[in-house]
């Protein structure tokens, strides 16, 4: 059996928490590190000392995640940021690089692409076209972290997509705050409700990231998700063209 990685969780709050819960439960040892906005360096020294194998950054999104994932690698340590990835393709190439000269897996956490019924919508759609995705995911609490639905809820329904049917047109994207409770997706009459989700999806998260087989959720992944987040977005937008 291999050994079982050992985490750092950056970041404070209820998802850090959360994490930090849910790798102890499955005997992975976890350090913290709560006070993120540091200098590079010094947040480097800090990720060393913690001894660990792989951060988990439970940070809201902005220029400091690339700069927090930077630190990480020069530490030795591969890393796992939350959605929605929003650096630029460039600065996405560049960690991905970095990452691989070193041996290190970076991925973004889309852990409902590991849903059983994805999975197996994956092993049926993954090369069809043809097929017209759409999905729906609404929520009765407030926004607290300052970050748009569709970043936010929207880059879940995207990375299902992106993984289970790439090929497929996205036909409907919903998502909102301060609504009803939802969590849908759905192709053609297929439809997935993972609402009252009860699978380990976090655990299945690690495993895939610990395993020696591919990692499908690397920042490029990240990053094409959230180019499908746009472009829906934009033909949303976009003015109608009258004949």
């Amino acid at each position: 059996m291999p050994e079982r990685w050992s985490y750092v969780v950056l970041g404070r709050g209820r998802w850090a928490r959360r994490m930090r819960e849910v790798l102890e439960s499955e005997g992975r040892r976890v350090a913290r590190i709560e006070q993120t906005r540091v200098g590079a360096d010094e947040l480097t020294d800090e990720l060393r000392r913690s001894a660990a194998q792989a951060a988990w950054l439970c940070v809201t999104p902005g220029p400091h995640v690339a700069t927090m994932i930077r630190a990480s690698i020069a530490a030795g340590l591969h890393v796992v940021a939350e959605k929605p990835w929003l650096c630029s393709a460039a600065t996405t190439a560049g960690l991905e690089m970095e990452a691989r000269e070193r041996g290190l897996r970076v991925g973004v956490h889309f852990e409902y692409c590991l849903l059983e019924e994805v999975e197996a919508w994956r092993e049926r759609f993954h090369d069809s076209q043809g097929l017209e995705f759409g999905g729906r995911f609404t929520t009765s609490r407030l926004d607290r972290q300052g970050i748009p639905a569709l970043e936010n809820f929207g880059s879940h329904l995207a990375a299902i997509r992106r993984h289970a049917a790439p090929k497929s047109q996205i036909a409907e994207l919903a998502c909102a705050y301060e609504a009803g409770d939802e969590r849908r997706v759905w192709i053609g009459d297929e439809c997935i409700d993972f609402l009252r989700n009860r699978e380990p999806l976090i655990q299945r998260f690690v495993e895939r990231l610990e395993g020696g087989a591919e990692f499908p959720f690397g920042l490029d992944f990240g990053l094409r998700v959230t180019e499908d987040l746009t472009k829906w977005r934009d033909r949303q937008t976009a003015p109608s063209r009258r004949p």
